[in-house]
C-alpha cells in the first residue's frame, strides 16, 4: 500500500450487508470565558482577599476607625454635635470608613497596579475593563460590609443600641458614599503617577478627617455640605441619630458620583 495515511474507522454492517459509516469525533474545543457575574464576582472576592491580608491596607481600613469609635463615644471633651454620642460617634466613624477603603485604600492600589501594568495586562484578559471596574467596586462593597459589621458590634460593646430604621436610613448614605468615592479615587488613580497617588490620597484622607465633616461638625457647613464627605458625615448622623434619609446630602452624594464616573470615563488612562 502506498502513501501514508490515517486508517478509517470500519463502519457497522448495515441491514442490506452495506456500511453505516460512524459519526466523525468533534474534537473541537469547548472551552470559553466565564459569564461576566461570575468573572467580575471572582475579581471582587480576589481584591477583597488581598486586601484584609495587607497589613497597611488593614490598619487603615478596620484597626484605626475602631480606635476613632473607642475614642470618640469614650471622651466628652470632643464636641460631636446634639444627640446620642455612641450614635454621633458610630456615624462619623462608618464614613471615616467608607472614604478609608473607597477612595484612599482603592486609590493607592489601584495606582501601583496601573504603574506595574496589571491593569493593562488585565484589561486585555477575558476579564474586560467593565470586568475590571465593576470588579473593584465588588471589592469595595465587600470591605465596607465587613467594616460596618465590625464597628456596629464595637459601638454595641461601648453602649450603642442599634435601630432597624436608622439602619435602614443609612444603607443608602453608604452606597452613595463608595460610589462617589471609589469613581474619585480611579480618577485620582487613573491620571497621575503612583508615587503622586500615594501622596496625594493620604492627604486627602487626613484634610477630610480633620475638617471634612466626617467625625466633628464643620465649622463652615456651607462649603462642607457641598463635598462628598460634609455630605456623607450629614447623611449618616441623620440616620443614626435621627431615624431619617437626608435627601439633600444624598442627591449631593449622587451629584459627586455622577460627576466622577464620566470623568473617570474620560480621562482614566490604563497604562
Amino acid at each position: 500500500m502506498s502513501g501514508a495515511g490515517v486508517a478509517a474507522s470500519p463502519g457497522r454492517s448495515g441491514p442490506a450487508g452495506g456500511s453505516v459509516p460512524r459519526p466523525a469525533l468533534d474534537l473541537t474545543p469547548r472551552g470559553g470565558a466565564a459569564p461576566f457575574l461570575r468573572r467580575t464576582l471572582r475579581q471582587a472576592g480576589l481584591e477583597a482577599r488581598v486586601a484584609l491580608r495587607n497589613g497597611e491596607q488593614l490598619l487603615l481600613t478596620l484597626v484605626l476607625p475602631v480606635i476613632v469609635l473607642v475614642a470618640a463615644a469614650r471622651t466628652t471633651s470632643v464636641d460631636l454635635g446634639e444627640g446620642d454620642r455612641t450614635s454621633l460617634a458610630l456615624a462619623g466613624v462608618l464614613a471615616v470608613a467608607v472614604v478609608s477603603t473607597s477612595f484612599t485604600g482603592q486609590a493607592i492600589a489601584t495606582g501601583f497596579d496601573r504603574r506595574n501594568g496589571v491593569l493593562r495586562l488585565l484589561a486585555t484578559s477575558p476579564l474586560g475593563r467593565g470586568g475590571l471596574l465593576a470588579g473593584k467596586a465588588g471589592a469595595v462593597a465587600v470591605l465596607v460590609a465587613v467594616q460596618v459589621l465590625v464597628l456596629c458590634a464595637v459601638a454595641v460593646a461601648c453602649g450603642w443600641r442599634p435601630d432597624a430604621l436608622g439602619m435602614l436610613a443609612a444603607l443608602p448614605a453608604l452606597v452613595l458614599g463608595c460610589a462617589a468615592f471609589t469613581a474619585l479615587a480611579l480618577l485620582l488613580a487613573g491620571t497621575v503617577r503612583a508615587e503622586a497617588t500615594l501622596a496625594a490620597a493620604n492627604f486627602v484622607w487626613v484634610l477630610l478627617l480633620a475638617g471634612g465633616g466626617l467625625v466633628l461638625p464643620s465649622p463652615v457647613p456651607a462649603l462642607t455640605s457641598a463635598l462628598p464627605s460634609g455630605a456623607l458625615g450629614t447623611a449618616l448622623r441623620s440616620a443614626l441619630t435621627e431615624h431619617v434619609v437626608a435627601v439633600g446630602p444624598l442627591l449631593v452624594l449622587l451629584a459627586w458620583a455622577a460627576a466622577a464616573v464620566a470623568a473617570s470615563a474620560r480621562w482614566f488612562s490604563w497604562e
